[in-house]
């Protein structure tokens, strides 16, 4: 049986980028699907952020996008759509300085009709009662002092796994198979260490 695995995600975020990308290798290597669900940078630093500064507004707009996506065509849709934005923002060097068009430019590749209309609403605040919504139901699982990615598998989720390089093939399924046994292990709580190396989205 497929098992379904949620993921939370902001487009913004190179670690979610990284390890949303091991996940697409895990779907390829074991009968695994992913649901791609959005949190947002923007709510969990509501307050603290500069609300005139440029980068706030995008770590709004990206997550509105996606969202907006989801409700609109589903979730194999926002899964696309993650994919071709997050191509642009991480791999490709557009970051924020060219977010608009990472978006835009992803909105046009995964064919919506919708595209123009689901762009303008991400400047505006249509979606952010949605996207509270949202994040409120990731942190409900893990607890409020986390941001993303976050992964929950059946009633057990967790912040993580961060990683510095997206591990493919079977690699990415023997990683798999390791954190599947121990977010599901009800005792598990955390591993952590200081990070030693830059981020490599290639």
């Amino acid at each position: 049986m497929t098992q379904t695995v949620k993921f939370w995600f902001d487009p913004a975020c190179p670690f979610a980028w990284i390890t949303s990308r091991w996940m697409k290798e895990v779907e390829q290597v074991r009968d695994v699907k992913v649901d791609f669900n959005v949190i947002s940078l923007g709510v969990l630093n509501e307050g603290k952020d500069d609300p005139d500064d440029p980068e706030t507004h995008k770590k709004w707009q990206g997550a509105r996008t996606a969202l907006a996506v989801r409700e609109r065509h589903g979730a194999e849709k926002v899964s696309e759509f993650y994919t071709a934005a997050g191509t642009r923002i991480h791999n490709q060097g557009y970051g924020l300085d060219r977010y608009d068009e990472a978006l835009t430019e992803a909105l046009e590749e995964i064919g919506v009709e919708d595209a123009s209309e689901i762009f303008e609403a991400s400047k505006q605040d249509t979606y952010d009662d949605g996207l509270r919504e949202s994040t409120k139901a990731a942190l409900s699982l893990v607890g409020n002092d986390v941001g993303t990615p976050i992964i929950a598998i059946g009633d057990s989720a967790f912040f993580g796994p961060v990683m510095t390089r997206i591990a493919r093939g079977e690699e990415a399924g023997a990683i798999w198979d390791g954190f599947d046994a121990l977010v599901t292990f009800p005792y598990f709580y955390e591993l952590k260490r200081a990070r030693n190396s830059d981020l490599d989205f290639s």
